[in-house]
């Protein structure tokens, strides 16, 4: 787990948004839902609900917690 995963996941927590969270770190979408995936696999289960078609997503209860 890095700091940066955190704050990747801190920043997507507070938009609940991929594509609003990566334009405030100032990054491309694609590395930021990466990093995020690489967390949530080394915690071993998922921190949101992707809703597909919509880039708005929910978190879970482990996610929450």
């Amino acid at each position: 787990m890095e700091l940066r995963q955190l704050k990747y996941f801190a920043a997507v927590c507070e938009t609940l948004h991929y594509g609003k969270a990566a334009e405030k770190l100032h990054i491309a979408e694609q590395p930021l839902s990466f990093q995020i995936k690489k967390l949530e696999e080394e915690l071993g289960y998922s921190l949101f609900i992707r809703n597909k078609g919509v880039r708005h997503v929910e978190l879970t209860r482990q996610g929450r917690a």
